[in-house]
């Protein structure tokens, strides 16, 4: 009987590799979500600084799939509030904000559980077909 070789293994690192990378992201986006109203802890501090996940290429089963390599900081300006009762005004009065955007952090977040349920889809369509496959042999 010929050898047969099957790149489902291959198939399936590279969606688990994708699966573990939307994870880390959406963690990333829940954490920005769950800052987007703080204020610095002292006057005139900055408050939360929006987060942005970082991917690379990386090997898997020798396919290239996908890694979180490192969360940066969002360098974008604070947004700032006219607030001088805050404990974190300023001399003038005004409080710095997070600069996360919640209505962007939803969409990212969409975004992320749509790649994360396709990649699943990936892997139990590789299941499905490597057992079709068997099933043909086994006839």
């Amino acid at each position: 009987m010929p050898e047969i070789k099957s790149n489902s293994l291959a198939t399936m690192a590279v969606a688990s590799s994708a699966l573990r990378a939307q994870q880390g992201r959406m963690r990333v986006i829940a954490e920005n979500i769950a800052n987007a109203n703080s204020t610095a802890r002292t006057a005139g501090g900055d408050p939360y600084r929006r987060q942005i996940p970082v991917f690379k290429p990386t090997q898997v089963q020798g396919a290239e799939g996908v890694q979180m390599l490192r969360v940066d900081p969002d360098k974008s300006d604070f947004k700032s509030e006219y607030d001088p009762g805050n404990p974190a005004a300023d001399a003038k009065g005004y409080v710095k904000t997070p600069n996360v955007n919640t209505l962007v952090e939803a969409l990212d977040m969409k975004e992320a559980q749509r790649a994360y349920e396709a990649n699943l889809n990936v892997i139990e369509t590789a299941r499905s077909m490597e057992a079709r496959t068997l099933d043909i042999l086994k006839k």
